[in-house]
């Protein structure tokens, strides 16, 4: 009896200490968690606000200065801007992994993000990725950009057909007008095709308030707007 009523003390008092250790566990893991989701954040913000002060002074570089004015920012230097205008001829001769390619802006739905090479979760996490073997800004084909619909994409939720929509590279700047949105399976890689036309894809995943990995994709349909 004594045996027993000393188990029957004890057990209660050990499963106290297991459900304090946990509480505390589970606590440590939601701060830690948070405060990675508040890294990311930042990061992606103060990323995308270097990358476009960047980008502006680059833009600013390549504007023509009038006789007898003195220029405030560099030219952009020859060997970059002949880089630049091959990247705008040849559909394979965009840059590395992560790099900068021009900045998206659909002023009607308030998004404005810069746009890198590739569409590594690192590339995704800081910026939208323009995805490999697509057609380049500036060029006659299907140019596909890709991004997160819970951080620069997410807007695209409120895209409605003629919103337009502006590329901006340093060989110059593209207006599309929306055609079309659809919902596709995200084994659907047709929407990828190249085009004989100058066409522009956005894609993201859906549903845009799904928790954890949507199980669909959002298109965006879009053509260029003549000169």
């Amino acid at each position: 009896m004594k045996l027993r009523s000393k188990w029957q003390m004890s057990f209660p008092t050990r499963t106290n200490v297991f459900l304090r250790w946990s509480r505390r566990l589970f606590f440590l893991i939601g701060i830690l968690a948070l405060g990675y989701v508040g890294f990311v954040l930042v990061d992606a913000k103060l990323y995308q606000a270097y990358q476009t002060w960047r980008f502006q002074q680059d833009l600013e570089g390549l504007k023509p200065v009038s006789s007898g004015e003195y220029p405030h920012v560099p030219s952009l230097p020859p060997t970059l801007a002949e880089a630049n205008r091959a990247n705008a001829e040849s559909p394979r001769m965009a840059g590395r992994e992560g790099s900068p390619l021009g900045r998206i802006e659909i002023s009607a739905i308030g998004l404005e993000v810069m746009i890198l090479e590739g569409i590594e979760d690192e590339t995704l996490r800081r910026a939208v990725g323009h995805i490999p073997g697509t057609a380049l800004p500036g060029q006659l084909g299907n140019v596909a950009i890709a991004g997160h619909r819970d951080t620069f994409f997410r807007p695209l939720r409120s895209i409605r057909q003629d919103d337009e929509i502006t590329l901006t590279t340093l060989n110059g700047t593209y207006r599309y007008r929306v055609d079309s949105t659809r919902i596709v399976e995200p084994e659907d890689v047709g929407v990828l095709d190249d085009s004989d036309d100058a066409v522009l894809t956005l894609v993201t995943c859906y549903p845009f308030n799904f928790v954890g990995s949507a199980p669909q994709r959002f298109i965006v349909r879009a053509h260029r707007s003549p000169a």
